[in-house]
């Protein structure tokens, strides 16, 4: 029997997904856990991540028109209660603080004291505080539209964390518009769902399914809510992107209203959307391997990383000074629009240590430099959306003129084998009893591996809904809004069903 070849990362996603998914945020150096129970702290590779997602998803809202602001953290009891399917939807989740400072307990420790006359929220989502300015800023149709992005932190007091999925703290932004009518508001949320997606697929090279959630998956108050789905490695969905159509609701609760054309005073149209940190898990699920992270590289905190091999001071001159002329060639080089990002690891380790950490870090590019490539005037390149093992020597100005592209090839492999994967494990289902059995885990001892997604008739019935729910863990993940309808019998009762939906195990 052939002798199975050892990975980086252990378990291997094979052997345990959830444990694999924390062994290569470790690995990567990512994230950890804080002394904060479900809180994490975001490590430097980890943040340049996020940094690079702010940038490009930022430029992309102002590129349709919205512009930044910031809203207070803390929010109003009394701002949610206004809104009552909206603190419903958020209650269990809320953190509040009651005290407004703290005082000396007479035993050398401290105490709350002054109590507040109402509590407030610490910011799960912003729609309500926001509202409130909103309110004073708009009076007229002439104030509209109303096109503001928050990029700000948020608090959801979750039971069980796990880094960049849930945890109880997380960062994200968080859009909200007012519209005079009811069609404008409808496109923008539509318009901020093609947004996410073209995001997700561009620069992410993460497939999504765009659609429409059902009524109990809505957000709270939302009067419709769309979403892009993505296929994880483990063939369960992670939610990637929302973008609400909020109709007049919390316009009413936070009293935006402008006078229109006519003269007439009328409630404002609103929306809202967002995407977080979540993201970052994404990626990780997506695209990484048992020998660690994977990253896009329009994404990557740098693009290449090189590294000096040498024996003594003799070597090492000759090789630092090729790299460095290297160096201040690669800085003149532009990927798209960015500059070429690299780093030289000079550390006191062995060339195989560096270049395995390089691995696990996910960057997309390795070179390899010692006195032989010096005197053939090449470097050894390795590529991380190939075998680790697979590497070349390729001359210093044939790999300096294909550098884009070989960077554009890597972004569009790992949207395209993350593609095929999901495509491999979507079917379309139409027995009850092969529904089930897809959905019934492969592995006894590996729960997580099972079907993937399946399209399948639903009748619109909740009761099906929560029954498909309670028996098998899976949920109607949307609507889809890129098939037709189609017509059939409900996969739980057999009644008629105008559409296929997507139903998937979950995030």
């Amino acid at each position: 029997m052939a002798k199975q070849e050892r990975t980086a990362i252990s378990p291997t996603r094979e052997e345990n997904y959830p444990n694999w998914y924390q062994q290569v945020i470790k690995a990567a150096d990512l994230a950890e856990n804080s002394e904060v129970r479900g809180c994490m702290v975001i490590k430097p590779w980890g943040y340049s991540i996020w940094e690079n997602i702010q940038k490009n998803l930022d430029q992309m809202f102002k590129d349709t028109g919205h512009v930044n602001a910031y809203f207070p953290l803390f929010i109003p009891k009394s701002f949610f209660e206004k809104e009552a399917e909206h603190v419903e939807g958020f209650a269990k989740e809320c953190a509040v603080v009651t005290h407004s400072r703290l005082e000396d307990d007479g035993k050398g420790g401290l105490k709350p004291a002054g109590a507040l006359t109402e509590e407030l929220i610490v910011r799960p989502t912003s729609e309500t505080i926001i509202g409130a300015s909103f309110s004073k800023w708009v009076s007229s149709y002439r104030d509209l539209p109303l096109l503001i992005n928050q990029w700000a932190n948020v608090v959801r007091w979750e039971l069980r964390t796990r880094l960049f999925l849930r945890t109880t703290e997380f960062l994200w932004q968080e859009g909200h518009t007012v519209h005079a009518s009811e069609e404008e508001a409808r496109l923008e949320t539509r318009k901020m769902l093609d947004v996410y997606t073209e995001f997700a697929e561009h620069y992410l090279a993460l497939p999504v399914i765009r659609g429409e959630k059902t009524e109990s998956e809505r957000f709270p108050g939302a009067l419709q809510t769309f979403c892009i789905e993505a296929m994880m490695q483990d063939r369960k969905a992670l939610q990637s992107g929302t973008s609400h159509f909020l109709g007049t609701n919390f316009s009413k609760a936070s009293d935006i209203k402008f006078q229109n054309k006519e003269g007439q005073l009328e409630y404002a149209w609103t929306t809202s959307w967002g995407v977080s940190t979540r993201l970052i898990g994404a990626l990780i699920m997506a695209h990484s391997d048992d020998n660690g992270l994977v990253l896009p590289p329009r994404l990557a905190p740098a693009h290449l990383v090189i590294v000096p091999i040498y024996r003594d001071e003799e070597e090492k001159k000759g090789v630092m000074g090729f790299v460095e002329l290297l160096e201040s060639r690669l800085k003149k080089i532009r990927f798209e629009e960015n500059k070429i990002i690299s780093i030289i690891d000079d550390r006191d380790l062995t060339g195989g240590e560096k270049i395995w950490q390089w691995i696990k870090k996910g960057i997309p590019l390795r070179l390899e430099i010692g006195p032989r490539d010096v005197d053939s005037s090449s470097v050894f390149l390795g590529r991380r959306d190939l075998p680790a093992r697979e590497r070349k020597s390729v001359p210093v100005e044939e790999f300096l003129d294909k550098l884009p592209s070989i960077l554009e090839e890597i972004q569009n492999n790992l949207f395209s084998k993350a593609l095929d994967f999901r495509d491999k494990n979507s079917h379309e289902i139409d027995l009850k009893e092969d529904f089930y059995k897809f959905f019934t885990p492969l592995n006894v001892e590996n729960p997580e591996i099972h079907g993937g997604f399946a399209y399948s008739h639903w009748c619109g019935d909740q009761l099906c809904e929560e029954r498909i729910k309670e028996d098998l863990k899976v949920t109607i993940r949307c609507l889809p809004l890129d098939r037709p309808e189609e017509k059939g019998n409900c996969i739980c009762c057999g009644k008629p069903s105008k559409q296929r939906v997507l139903f998937a195990k979950n995030y």
